[in-house]
């Protein structure tokens, strides 16, 4: 089964070892890189995605797209997130050493993610991403694209002013699931004093124990309060001015710079494989949707068949032969949805197989049957509607049974499973509802008599 073996096989590739939220990989990076960039392209050009999947995934090709070009490009992308206010892009402007990102008095300035080169960092190709505040109000959206840019990033700066809020906290381990090493930026630390700021950094890595290593939890102010200066001229007057700092963030410059250094590409590629791997299996479970529904329409259009066929033909029990040849029939067409065609002869001997284990578990059901296909010729008026009307709808139930359960002998690939095709047909026997589908095919086929013969 070629294209089942691909996805076990885009599966492994997209599912290198990941590291803990707390923890930097061992890198690997040209192995790593080039692996993962081949599967990607993979994933981009197998010709066993459907259009249709392909276009309602679109957005989600554009970022493996993106995530290619990253990694040809040799670049490691760092989302720098926290709550409104804290002082987000402020620490992204004082990293970058330009005002690159918005930075205004209001809450929720960041409406977009915005993106810039750390130029210190150009050979590394270290990119710093600015994202919307967590707790902006009315900001369901700003937030989900804020968590979307975490997740496609390589690596998280997460920045507080202060104690973590609960709010902070719950995004912190929300952030952890998406498997990206983090840094935890204490901005604004000049407003402690020396023993404040290390009484509160030993606090917070007490509270970010197991997400964020101890040591990369680093006190930072992207722009400190301007430091009052008193000036006494030639008369002896004294007089005071403000005199603007500079951004105190080497060490969590001097970090990043480290990370992109040594880990930057091995990141980057597992990162890339950990998000191609949901969007692999995502893939996957789109197509089986896909299939599933067109599978559904097929086995309908083949009971109406069959059951039309059944309650028209007037010769007893003849019917029943006409009938599987509309189920081998069917199974063809099935094979076909699921991409693996079977021959006219191997559908017929499935069906035979599934029929053998229905008569097994319903004889009485199938008694009726014949019973039925025996009256149909001997009666006459409306009850030979009824009766035929009865028939047809034993012979769609019977479409059903059979449609569904060569459904999963296909999904299986070819295989009844550890339990043989006996459970696998009592199973999908057991998951249907006899009577509504009864029901259903008594007033269809009654309408199509009705119609025909009026």
């Amino acid at each position: 089964m070629e294209r089942d073996a691909l996805w076990r096989r885009l599966r492994g590739w997209f599912r290198p070892a990941a590291p803990t939220p707390a923890e930097v990989p061992t890198p690997r990076a040209g192995d790593a890189s080039s692996r993962v960039a081949e599967s990607l392209r993979g994933l981009l050009d197998d010709p066993a995605v459907p259009a249709s999947v392909r276009s309602e995934m679109a957005a989600d090709f554009a970022r493996i797209e993106a995530m290619l070009a990253r990694l040809e490009n040799g670049e490691l992308h760092v989302a720098v997130f926290g709550r409104v206010s804290a002082g987000k892009s402020a620490l992204g402007n004082a990293l970058l050493g330009r005002e690159a990102f918005t930075v205004g008095v209001l809450h929720g300035t960041t409406v977009e993610a915005e993106q810039a080169t750390l130029d210190e960092a150009a050979n590394d190709g270290l990119v710093l991403i600015d994202t919307p505040g967590i707790n902006e109000l009315d900001g369901e959206a700003r937030e989900k694209l804020a968590f979307d840019v975490a997740e496609i990033s390589d690596l998280v700066v997460f920045v507080c002013d202060g104690d973590l809020t609960r709010e902070e906290l719950d995004a912190l381990r929300t952030l952890a699931q998406t498997q990206r090493p983090m840094l935890l930026a204490l901005n604004k630390a000049d407003r402690y004093h020396d023993d404040e700021r290390e009484s509160l950094l030993d606090h917070l890595r007490e509270r970010v124990a197991g997400l964020v290593q101890p040591h990369d939890v680093i006190a930072v102010a992207a722009r400190p309060a301007p430091q009052r200066v008193v000036q006494v001229d030639a008369r002896q007057r004294e007089h005071i001015h403000e005199q603007a700092l500079p951004p105190q963030v080497a060490s969590l410059r001097e970090r990043l710079l480290a990370i992109a250094a040594r880990e930057g590409k091995t990141l980057s590629a597992v990162n890339a494989g950990l998000y191609a791997g949901r969007l692999t299996d995502q893939v996957s479970a789109r197509i089986a949707e896909t299939r599933r529904t067109v599978a559904a329409k097929l086995i309908r259009q083949y009971c109406l068949a069959k059951g039309v066929a059944v309650a028209l033909n007037p010769i007893p029990v003849a019917d029943l032969l006409a009938a599987a040849g509309l189920d081998a029939a069917m199974v063809v067409q099935l094979s076909r949805i699921y991409g693996l065609p079977l021959t006219r002869a191997e559908s017929g001997r499935l069906v035979a197989t599934i029929s053998a284990q229905l008569a097994a578990l319903m004889a009485a059901i199938w008694g009726m049957h014949l019973v039925a296909s025996a009256l149909k010729g001997v009666s006459a008026g409306l009850s030979v509607v009824a009766t035929a009307a009865a028939q047809g709808a034993l012979g769609w139930y019977a479409t059903v049974l059979i449609g569904r359960a060569a459904e999963r002998y296909l999904i299986a690939g070819k295989s009844w499973g550890e339990q043989g095709a006996k459970r696998a047909v009592a199973d999908v026997v057991a998951s249907l509802d006899r009577d509504s589908i009864l029901r259903e095919a008594r007033e269809e086929i009654l309408k199509r008599l009705k119609a025909r013969s009026a």
